[in-house]
């Protein structure tokens, strides 16, 4: 900051003060006591104080603004600490004015971290409402600067959202699983692929604020499961492939694989950045495991890619594979599809759950030795070709691999499941 920078700040500072004291003169000139009697008929009963400091700054669309219309009134004599704070704790609820007009057509996470503000200012109002009638904690803001009613609501102000961001902070997952349950997702949100784009609703959070990164989670977690059934696709997709050599599937599944790779990419940068605000050890688990998730989901689709892709040397060198064979395919087929299905699934009971993965994965391996050795009592049988061979055991490997990253897969969500259930 420049010398002329600093001057200026200061200049913009002392004329903002001047004219709050020339709005308290004039207050205070123009109102007399009428505005005085008028305000302490809407504020005698402090339900009423909440609702007119609610509605004042919901009209204006400014709680800066109306906080310092309140200081103006009260350097004027015309209302007390003791009636302005309810108007306070309402200008608080009012500022959310603001956000729930920007949400307007938005998406339903934004609507959804509009809502968590909302819940945040009704429920420190609530907690401070109760404060002050229960408690002399208007007489003990008082003391801090004994005749100065402006300074007073100046200070109040800051300790309601001081001590309400304090007491939220432990509950911001709490808060974010009760937006989700008053704003439920809508079926089309939920089962079109194409419609569903939560990776969109991260890029518009700002995991800094209260609640927001819970949000920025699960939009991760829903956008992983989309991923996920991509690379299921791709995976059943790709023997087909292999066995029928399907052109047209092949390009579908090369253009899928692009996109998984472009979520793999875009997640993960969301995922590091919201790891710089995440500031608790539990958060950032949850946050790393998602990381890692990311990258065995890609690489599912990765090994999809290779099996659809030995199709191009059957195509050339004209490849066939016996009926053992053939039908070995087929099972490894299935067991991708039950594994997979198993994988998507959103269980109750998570280490079963777990526990059922970890027993397909190991099954995965036992088929891959079996049908390996399959294979080499095939070559010395002279029924299975040197670049048959080949093929069928790189496609073994990718069998093998895609169990070993479904385990991983289960493993951080074993992981994450274990830190939300504390």
């Amino acid at each position: 900051m420049t010398f002329t920078d600093l001057m200026g700040l200061l200049g913009g500072l002392a004329l903002f003060l001047y004219g709050m004291q020339m709005m308290s003169t004039g207050l205070e000139a123009a109102a007399g006591n009428k505005m005085k009697v008028i305000l302490e008929k809407l504020t005698a009963n402090r339900f009423v104080g909440v609702l007119v400091g609610a509605g004042i700054t919901a009209v204006i669309q400014s709680s800066s603004a109306s906080v310092g219309i309140l200081q103006a009134l009260a350097g004027s004599g015309v209302i007390g600490l003791n009636s302005a704070a309810f108007v306070l704790f309402g200008q608080n609820i009012g500022t959310c004015i603001t956000a729930l007009l920007a949400s307007v057509g938005t998406s339903r996470n934004a609507k959804r971290a509009t809502l968590i503000h909302i819940m945040f200012n009704v429920i420190g109002t609530i907690v401070f409402t109760t404060l002050c009638l229960a408690t002399p904690l208007t007489s003990l803001v008082q003391g801090w600067t004994p005749g100065n009613v402006p300074a007073q609501i100046a200070n109040l102000h800051t300790t309601f959202n001081i001590v309400t961001t304090i007491l939220l902070i432990p509950f911001g997952a709490g808060l974010t699983k009760l937006a989700t349950l008053i704003l439920k997702d809508k079926a089309e949100e939920v089962d079109d692929e194409v419609k569903v784009h939560h990776l969109l609703d991260i890029k518009h959070i700002n995991t800094e604020k209260l609640g927001a990164y819970v949000i920025c989670l699960e939009s991760i977690k829903k956008e992983l499961m989309r991923m996920l059934d991509m690379s299921k696709s791709n995976v059943l997709e790709a023997f087909d492939v292999f066995k029928k050599q399907d052109k047209v599937k092949y390009e579908a599944i090369e253009k899928r694989e692009e996109y998984v790779d472009y979520l793999n990419k875009e997640i993960s940068k969301y995922i590091t950045n919201a790891v710089t605000h995440e500031g608790t050890s539990s958060g950032s688990t949850v946050f790393n495991a998602l990381y890692a998730m990311t990258s065995n989901i890609e690489r599912i689709s990765d090994h999809a890619m290779n099996i659809a892709g030995y199709s191009h040397m059957i195509a050339e060198k004209k490849i066939t594979f016996s009926e053992h064979a053939q039908k070995e395919i087929l099972e490894l087929q299935e067991i991708c599809n039950k594994l997979l299905d198993l994988l998507g699934q959103r269980p109750t009971d998570v280490v079963d759950w777990h526990e059922k993965v970890a027993c397909m994965e190991q099954k995965i391996d036992d088929v891959t030795v079996q049908y390996r050795n399959n294979m080499f009592v095939r070559i010395q049988q002279g029924s299975c070709s040197d670049e048959g061979s080949i093929l069928f055991s790189e496609m073994l490997t990718d069998f093998e691999r895609i169990g070993d990253h479904a385990l991983n897969i289960s493993n951080e969500m074993l992981k994450i499941a274990m830190i939300e259930n504390k």
